[in-house]
Protein backbone atom coordinates (compact mmCIF):
# COMPACT_ATOMS: atom_id res chain seq x y z
CA UNK A 1 0.00 0.00 0.00
CA UNK A 2 1.39 3.53 -0.85
CA UNK A 3 0.10 6.93 -0.92
CA UNK A 4 -1.20 7.18 -3.85
CA UNK A 5 -3.67 4.30 -3.41
CA UNK A 6 -4.41 5.40 0.24
CA UNK A 7 -5.16 9.45 -1.35
CA UNK A 8 -7.19 8.01 -4.46
CA UNK A 9 -9.64 5.90 -1.83
CA UNK A 10 -10.08 9.19 0.19
CA UNK A 11 -11.08 11.18 -3.17
CA UNK A 12 -13.19 7.68 -4.20
CA UNK A 13 -14.77 8.35 -0.52
CA UNK A 14 -15.35 11.84 -0.96
CA UNK A 15 -16.83 11.98 -4.56
CA UNK A 16 -19.70 9.03 -3.02
CA UNK A 17 -20.15 10.83 -0.07
CA UNK A 18 -21.13 14.17 -1.86
CA UNK A 19 -23.27 12.06 -4.49
CA UNK A 20 -25.27 10.46 -1.29
CA UNK A 21 -26.03 13.35 0.51
CA UNK A 22 -25.86 15.94 -2.47
CA UNK A 23 -29.93 15.11 -3.21
CA UNK A 24 -30.65 15.56 0.25
CA UNK A 25 -29.02 18.76 0.88
CA UNK A 26 -30.46 20.38 -2.42
CA UNK A 27 -33.80 19.40 -0.68
CA UNK A 28 -33.41 20.42 2.29
CA UNK A 29 -32.07 24.20 1.21
CA UNK A 30 -34.32 24.59 -1.03
CA UNK A 31 -37.77 24.19 1.13
CA UNK A 32 -35.95 26.07 3.89
CA UNK A 33 -35.25 28.83 1.47
CA UNK A 34 -38.75 28.49 0.12
CA UNK A 35 -39.93 28.32 3.69
CA UNK A 36 -38.32 31.25 5.28
CA UNK A 37 -39.62 33.24 2.24
CA UNK A 38 -43.15 32.31 3.61
CA UNK A 39 -42.67 33.28 6.37
CA UNK A 40 -41.05 36.50 6.00
CA UNK A 41 -43.84 37.58 3.92
CA UNK A 42 -46.31 36.47 6.43
CA UNK A 43 -44.50 37.18 9.51
CA UNK A 44 -45.11 34.27 11.22
CA UNK A 45 -41.98 33.36 13.15
CA UNK A 46 -42.86 29.69 14.46
CA UNK A 47 -39.83 27.20 14.42
CA UNK A 48 -41.89 24.49 14.14
CA UNK A 49 -42.93 25.45 10.32
CA UNK A 50 -39.25 25.01 9.16
CA UNK A 51 -39.17 21.37 10.81
CA UNK A 52 -42.06 19.25 9.74
CA UNK A 53 -41.58 20.77 5.51
CA UNK A 54 -38.08 19.69 5.61
CA UNK A 55 -39.04 16.11 7.33
CA UNK A 56 -41.16 15.54 4.57
CA UNK A 57 -38.63 16.83 1.74
CA UNK A 58 -35.77 14.46 3.22
CA UNK A 59 -38.72 11.41 3.60
CA UNK A 60 -39.37 12.20 0.06
CA UNK A 61 -35.91 12.39 -1.14
CA UNK A 62 -35.06 8.84 0.54
CA UNK A 63 -38.18 7.02 -1.10
CA UNK A 64 -37.43 8.31 -4.41
CA UNK A 65 -33.92 8.21 -4.48
CA UNK A 66 -32.46 5.67 -1.45
CA UNK A 67 -32.55 2.85 -4.33
CA UNK A 68 -30.19 4.60 -5.96
CA UNK A 69 -27.82 5.82 -2.30
CA UNK A 70 -27.88 1.85 -1.17
CA UNK A 71 -26.62 0.91 -4.85
CA UNK A 72 -24.09 3.86 -4.94
CA UNK A 73 -22.96 2.73 -1.53
CA UNK A 74 -22.79 -1.24 -1.89
CA UNK A 75 -20.86 -0.47 -5.27
CA UNK A 76 -18.25 1.70 -3.68
CA UNK A 77 -18.60 -0.78 -0.85
CA UNK A 78 -17.58 -4.20 -3.11
CA UNK A 79 -14.75 -1.79 -4.91
CA UNK A 80 -12.98 -1.61 -2.04
CA UNK A 81 -13.12 -5.02 -0.72
CA UNK A 82 -12.00 -5.91 -4.39
CA UNK A 83 -9.01 -3.92 -3.60
CA UNK A 84 -7.96 -5.61 -0.62
CA UNK A 85 -5.57 -8.56 -2.11
CA UNK A 86 -4.27 -5.34 -3.86
CA UNK A 87 -3.47 -2.99 -1.26
CA UNK A 88 -1.89 -6.00 0.83
CA UNK A 89 0.84 -6.78 -1.47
Amino acid sequence: MNDTSIIEIATQTLIVAAKISAPILVVTLALGLGVSLVQSVTQVQEHTLTFVPKLAGVAVVIIVAGNWMLAELVGFTTGLFDRIPDLIR
